[in-house]
């Protein structure tokens, strides 16, 4: 036993009993039922004959995975293919940069609960790296198989569920030791999100609570910045042109906006996941930024470095920028300047496909969305705008 043994990552030697779990457990074969059949399921009996068979299905393919390594190369060409089916083209660039021999702490901006840390693992698999371990909220893992799925995943857990304040101490505490273990005794890299949920909105900001949390676990004679410096963190870009999720992100925001309160079902978070994976995004760009080596004193100057290299990497494509010029009231040289490292062709197709993309979003809640694709083109403006060296 370890003081990390119920947030970490599963072991090799844990894989089997997992997987054996996994193919136990009748609301996962349940679920993965549903979600293959939902009509043939609402009837008891077909569920009842048909739970076998995907089990046995499911058997073959788990008797091939022995380690987390197997695990991860099945789920990573499980990626590849759903890519290929559902983007137009998807690319990295920074991770050339990366010493293989390094473990960092990549920090990123979050807009998809699982593409984000699988696109960073993906563009690290390509380019030989090792895999991230990823910081997942416990609010993600209220059944027992989704815990089982997300640990055998290299994923450890973050309690976001505790209530009291002593104890969320604890937690935050355990959790930047852990996170510091991995990276400087394990030599293991992690992922984390620049904030605490996926920005709706867009707006991609770090939180400064996040950053002082990586400092807990310093000794009593570091500084706030040496304690980051030795984490290696690197800020990370990712760039989604289109994003499935966008009408349900607006609808979100729109209740808040209402001041209502918005409950989510059973199985959103599944749904969300899944509608991530399988459904069009066209492009997307990975960019890896440069590491944090500057001593930084407070965590609002480190966030203010985190945020200008994610929000100045960001890949704008035509739906940030028709989105940005929807808003209306648009300088046109600073448009034909973004416009311009799209081929007219493109632009035109994009128009096309952006048009139809927002009119499937109810009209109650487009313009929420159209301010989302929007935002990334306003961030990356204010930074332009900030005099050098600030």
């Amino acid at each position: 036993m370890t003081e990390f043994d119920d947030i970490r990552p599963y072991n090799d030697s844990e894989v089997p009993a997992v997987i054996a779990r996994l193919l136990d457990d009748k609301e996962f074969l349940n679920l993965l039922l549903t979600r293959k059949a939902p009509i043939l399921t609402k009837l008891p009996l077909v569920k009842m004959f048909a739970r076998p068979f995907i089990k046995k299905s499911l058997g073959k393919l788990a008797s091939e995975v022995r380690t987390v390594e197997d695990f991860q190369s099945h789920m990573s060409k499980a990626l590849v293919s759903a890519l290929q089916r559902t983007t137009d083209s998807y690319s990295f660039s920074g991770v050339e940069k990366l010493d293989p021999n390094k473990a960092y702490l990549f920090m990123s901006n979050h807009r998809d609960i699982a593409l984000d840390p699988a696109m960073i693992n993906l563009g690290l698999i390509l380019n030989q790296h090792k895999t991230v371990r990823i910081a997942i909220g416990d609010n993600l893992l209220r059944k027992p198989y989704a815990s089982d799925l997300m640990r055998v995943n290299r994923s450890f857990i973050v309690k976001r569920s505790v209530t009291s304040r002593r104890d969320k101490l604890e937690a935050l505490k355990t959790l930047s030791r852990y996170i510091r273990h991995s990276i400087t005794d394990e030599q293991v890299s992690c992922w984390i999100a620049q904030a605490e949920g996926r920005a709706k909105d867009g707006c991609d900001r770090t939180e400064t609570a996040l950053l002082k949390m990586l400092a807990l676990s310093k000794s009593k004679e570091q500084s706030f910045g040496a304690a980051i410096q030795e984490i290696n963190l690197i800020p990370v870009s990712i760039s989604y042109e289109y994003d499935p999720c966008a009408g349900d992100k607006a609808r979100e925001l729109h209740a808040a906006e209402q001041g209502l309160t918005y409950i989510k079902d059973e199985f959103e978070d599944l749904d969300t996941i899944l509608k991530g994976l399988v459904e069009y995004k066209g492009r997307i760009q990975v960019n890896f930024g440069t590491p944090i080596t500057q001593n930084y004193a407070t965590a609002d100057q480190l966030a203010a470095e985190i945020d200008r290299q994610i929000q100045n990497n960001y890949q704008l494509f035509p739906s940030n920028i028709m989105a940005w010029q929807m808003q209306g009231d648009r300088d046109s040289a600073t448009f034909a300047r973004l416009k311009q490292q799209w081929p007219d062709e493109d632009w035109l197709e994009s128009q096309i496909r952006f048009q139809s993309h927002l009119a499937a979003i109810p009209s109650i809640h487009r313009q929420i969305a159209i301010d989302a694709y929007a935002a990334p083109v306003n961030s990356q403006l204010a930074q332009q705008s900030q005099p050098q060296g600030n």
